[in-house]
């Protein structure tokens, strides 16, 4: 699995957990939030539609800046309920993935984990928030919406 960065470009795993790590360590008495978000657009290209899923993963210095990464993933498209549902299953899916590595080089307790997600109250995906809300916490993470969903509809949405 590999990642970009938008300083380093494309940075492994354990690249990305040492930048991650070397910026907490920069100001240790700081506190951070570790955000992933997914974020979905269905593309033409050549006649033939494609979904472009971008995965966010920032480190927010609270007050002080953030540092963030990215990974882009193609799939088939699908309708737009079966998209935040995957958004979601991909967001927690990174999660599980790089929570373990990431907790043994920077303390959890100088984190708040969030999961944001892609809907919010206004829209056709307000009727999804209970659901995938529920999908996240249910995996013992805190979900975001919108308009605080900002790692899924801006930094995720940058790269779609």
């Amino acid at each position: 699995m590999e990642f970009n960065s938008p300083s380093k470009g494309g940075v492994s795993v354990s690249e990305m957990t040492n930048d991650i790590s070397g910026f907490v360590n920069e100001e240790p008495n700081s506190y951070y939030r570790l955000v992933i978000g997914t974020d979905s657009q269905i593309k033409r290209i050549n006649g033939h539609s494609e979904c472009e899923y971008v995965t966010a993963i920032v480190i927010h210095r609270r007050g002080k800046g953030a540092k963030y990464f990215w990974r882009r993933e193609k799939a088939k498209p699908m309708v737009l309920r079966d998209r935040i549902y995957d958004e979601t299953t991909r967001s927690l899916q990174t999660a599980h993935e790089l929570v373990p590595d990431l907790r043994k080089a920077v303390s959890a307790v100088k984190y708040d984990l969030e999961i944001h997600i892609d809907v919010g109250p206004i829209g056709p995906t307000r009727e999804m928030i209970r659901e995938v809300v529920g999908m996240v916490n249910g995996n013992g993470y805190v979900a975001k919406t919108k308009p605080d969903s900002w790692a899924a509809s801006s930094v995720a949405d940058k790269h779609t």
